[in-house]
């Protein structure tokens, strides 16, 4: 009778949200049903499957890489079935949501957390009494009062799919580009209810766990019981992902990271600018002098993968005090550095700096910047191609001694990567579809032909690169005299996701 669906960004992704609404359902949770899709998948074919089903009401969750694709799944549901009863719900459109044709189409829309809400406004619909208002603004529900959703995690999610999870709801920051600051206050879930959901999804065989708190160090008792709950749970393959305020990291959480061996734990870190100025505008706090110490002590006393993110277009920010801070955290040396480009997502205050700062942004999802006061079109658009080509060959890890050979004698790793990226745009002139062999290919033919370094040298560090991560199949122009491929030996930590098990295995 009640259908819950959405379109992921891939199969991968288990979608969170709906399993918390099928949780909550109480009454109607028999009756209710979650399809999930990806949007490679046609609407068309979507909609056949959901219609099959003959529900009476269909929820759909839509976010910003979803929202094109269902808004023809909504369209396509009201032409065909029109007495069926679609419900939204969603960051893309809780917020700015009355010039949304999706939302117009829709017969209601609930902005918020939609736990409670979505249950209720089913029994209200199925009671022939609806709401007379198509915008339904949810109350923040009580945690305590909230079914916790891990249950919902089917066999094949636990076997093929990312597990979310949260111990915390909310974030005690403002940060002006990001939808988590119009979440206050913080709310945490009691702590013994989810350990003991965590300690029957290790049972059931879950070994990777996405932690989706914005803030999870920001309570130190909670974040050390969870740290070592895990910790006296520890088998290979475990690999805990968080995300975590760069300048809090106390003693009593540093004594138990140490002990975790390397791979096991993530931690994502959202630095986003080291310009202290483009902070200020944007509402960011945070201590550099501690981001730094904290990060330093990552890379150097624990095994953390650490993934760090920095945001590319924000007011006041220039190709150069961008490039600067950029420089700043390679040589601190996470193990990936995520270089994004600034979203303009609805609901967020970042619009106030339009006028000054002349940002022009993308009508369409995802709402990238396209320019600004600073940084006009033709540079952002280097930029982005900078983002995919560092993710493909500095964030992998497929090339750690040979990349560095980019930035020998104290140059900048920005500008000597940008211009490494602006060949590579020039030679292949794509940025998608690059095989492994054809990246090797053109970081040798860059630094011999372009950078005049010895070919013979580089060649060296090629092997090793492909000898590290475990691969034997080297392109023909990289083998020896007579050499035959291979087979590759599998890595180490091959239970470990590919990036972090590539990591472990070539720790440069």
């Amino acid at each position: 009778m009640i259908l819950l669906t959405t379109l992921n960004a891939r199969y991968i992704h288990a979608s969170f949200g709906l399993r918390y609404l099928q949780a909550n359902m109480g009454e109607l949770r028999e009756q209710c049903e979650i399809l999930e899709f990806d949007i490679n998948q046609r609407p068309l074919e979507i909609v056949e499957r959901l219609l099959a089903r003959e529900p009476r009401i269909i929820g759909i969750g839509v976010y910003i890489w979803n929202a094109r694709e269902s808004q023809e799944v909504v369209s396509l549901l009201k032409r065909l079935a029109p007495d069926v009863c679609v419900v939204l719900g969603g960051p893309e459109v809780s917020h700015e949501s009355e010039a949304q044709p999706i939302v117009e189409m829709a017969d209601y829309t609930i902005s918020g957390e939609a736990d409670l809400a979505f249950a209720e406004l089913c029994r209200q619909r199925l009671n022939g009494t609806p709401p007379a208002n198509k915008m339904i603004y949810a109350m923040l529900p009580p945690l305590e009062k909230i079914v916790l959703p891990y249950e919902e995690y089917h066999d094949e999610d636990v076997a093929h799919r990312v597990i979310y999870v949260e111990a915390s709801r909310g974030c005690p920051f403002t940060c002006e580009f990001c939808l988590s600051s119009l979440d206050s206050p913080v709310r945490q879930f009691e702590l013994a209810p989810f350990l003991s959901a965590l300690e029957d999804l290790l049972k059931r065989g879950v070994r990777q766990f996405k932690f989706v708190d914005r803030t999870f160090n920001l309570n130190l008792k909670t974040s050390a019981s969870i740290l070592q709950f895990f910790l006296d749970r520890y088998e290979p393959g475990l690999f805990v992902h968080f995300e975590m305020v760069p300048d809090r990291l106390p003693d009593a959480l540093r004594e138990l990271i140490v002990q975790f061996p390397p791979g096991a734990l993530q931690f994502e870190v959202g630095i986003q600018t080291f310009n202290p100025e483009v902070a200020a505008l944007i509402s960011r706090r945070q201590n550099y002098t501690r981001l730094a110490e904290n990060l330093t002590f990552l890379r150097e006393k624990t095994g953390v993968h650490v993934h760090a993110d920095l945001i590319f277009g924000l007011p006041g920010e220039t190709l150069e005090s961008f490039g600067d801070g950029f420089d700043q955290l390679v040589r601190i040396g996470p193990q990936e550095i995520q270089v994004g480009i600034l979203k303009r997502l609805r609901g967020t205050p970042i619009i106030r700096h339009d006028a000054t700062w002349d940002m022009v942004y993308s009508d369409h999802p995802p709402y990238e910047i396209l320019r600004t006061k600073l940084v006009d079109f033709e540079t952002m658009q280097r930029v982005r191609r900078f983002a995919r080509f560092w993710d493909l060959i500095g964030n992998s890890g497929n090339f750690p001694r040979t990349l560095i050979a980019l930035w020998e004698n104290d140059a900048s790793p920005f500008h000597e990567f940008l211009a490494f990226s602006d060949w590579i745009h020039v030679t292949l002139g794509r940025t998608h579809a690059i095989p492994l062999s054809t990246l090797a290919e053109v970081l040798r033919r860059y630094l011999s032909e372009v950078r005049g370094k010895d070919i013979t040298h580089i060649d060296g560090l090629l092997r090793e690169d492909y000898a590290a991560t475990g691969r034997n199949d080297l392109p023909k122009w990289l083998r020896r005299e007579g050499e035959k491929i291979g087979a590759s030996r599998p890595l180490k930590d091959k239970l470990l996701p590919k990036r972090q098990a590539l990591r472990v295995a070539t720790p440069v």
